[in-house]
């Protein structure tokens, strides 16, 4: 049965798309069969995988509103043993489309019952917002990891999405958990930087990630070829970030 991990912070600009996309290109080189659901109507993770943004056939909006199985949705991606379910523009009305459903916020829950077995891991890109797209990944979820920026605003919000996460295990998912907070855009020449992991380990201890994902220009150079950081460069800076987080997580679980 798939591990299934929310990557989540409703601050934008913290990693959380580099991370699903790269994270999940990680474990598949270590030989885990992934699943990435780009749970963001951006469709950036979509598009970080060379997929058009702009198809809206088969997208994860066709699973929420029923019109769809999700087996039928799942697309391969050309990165080792990783599978996509892409997101596309018209995901902005699911919210709207399920106001009078039943049971809406266990929606993606259901659906992805049906295909968690034949994975490994799971990882859902969140949008950056707590709306009902996100609820939804965080009620079908074991774990949620939650990257923060190595800048001056960094725990900003943290609180709140801490205070959602607890909502969320009171009411709606009980078994949730947090896999752990990952530093990121980490600057190793800035004593800002460093003052940020010490703060943060010193707050919240064994549950911040060991690796530290630093400053990288390939990192932002590889979305824009629809390649993950593997693919693009395998001998950057950034490679042996991810596939160092990749295999701390493995260890973990």
């Amino acid at each position: 049965m798939g591990k299934i991990i929310s990557i989540a912070n409703q601050k934008g600009g913290v990693g959380k798309t580099t991370t699903s996309v790269n994270l999940a290109a990680s474990l598949g080189v270590l030989e885990k069969k992934v699943l990435l659901i780009d749970a963001d109507p951006q469709a950036n993770a979509s598009s970080g995988l060379g997929f058009d943004p702009n198809n809206k056939d088969l997208s994860l909006y066709h699973v929420l509103s029923g019109t769809k199985k999700i087996s039928e949705v799942i697309k391969k991606s050309e990165s080792p043993n990783l599978d996509l379910i892409q997101s596309s523009i018209d995901l902005v009305g699911i919210e709207i489309e399920l106001v009078d459903e039943e049971a809406r916020e266990y929606r993606l829950r259901e659906k992805i019952n049906d295909i968690k077995n034949l994975y490994d891991f799971i990882l859902i890109d969140c949008a950056p917002s707590l709306g009902l797209i996100t609820l939804n990944a965080l009620t079908s979820s074991n774990s949620v990891l939650i990257p923060i920026q190595c800048e001056y605003f960094a725990l900003e919000g943290l609180g709140k999405l801490l205070n959602t996460i607890k909502s969320v295990q009171k009411i709606h998912n009980e078994e949730l958990d947090i896999e752990g907070i990952l530093l990121t855009m980490f600057d190793s020449r800035l004593r800002l930087s460093n003052q940020v992991v010490e703060e943060v380990r010193k707050h919240f201890g064994d549950i911040v990630f060991n690796t530290i994902i630093q400053r990288n220009i390939k990192l932002g150079e590889a979305p824009g070829f629809g390649k993950d950081i593997i693919t693009y460069d395998v001998s950057s800076k950034g490679t042996k970030n991810y596939l160092s987080l990749a295999d701390e997580i493995v260890k973990r679980n």
